[in-house]
């Protein structure tokens, strides 16, 4: 199975994960799919009202640079360390 296989099917299971996921680790899942996705973050940060779309905005910002490659690897590692965690096969 090759690299964009594997991180798709990974971003399938990144939806079952449970509701106890921590705010930061969901946020570290959506930086790295954005990067995997997109590339380097390519709008401007929201303003400070909007917290939620903020801190996602951050987050893909924290990983800019990366390869689509590496956030996906990064990606794909991550969300088996959080099945892993919730006891969840992989």
């Amino acid at each position: 199975m090759g690299l964009k296989e594997e991180f798709e099917e990974h971003a399938e299971k990144a939806k079952t994960l449970p509701e106890t996921t921590t705010n930061e680790s969901k946020l570290i899942l959506y930086g790295l799919y954005k990067q995997a996705t997109v590339g380097d973050v390519n709008t401007a940060r929201p303003g400070m009202f909007n917290m939620r779309d903020r801190a996602k905005w951050d987050a893909w910002k924290a990983v800019e640079g990366k390869s689509k490659d590496e956030a996906m690897g990064d990606y794909v590692t991550k969300v088996k360390q959080l099945l892993e965690e919730a006891g969840v096969s992989t």
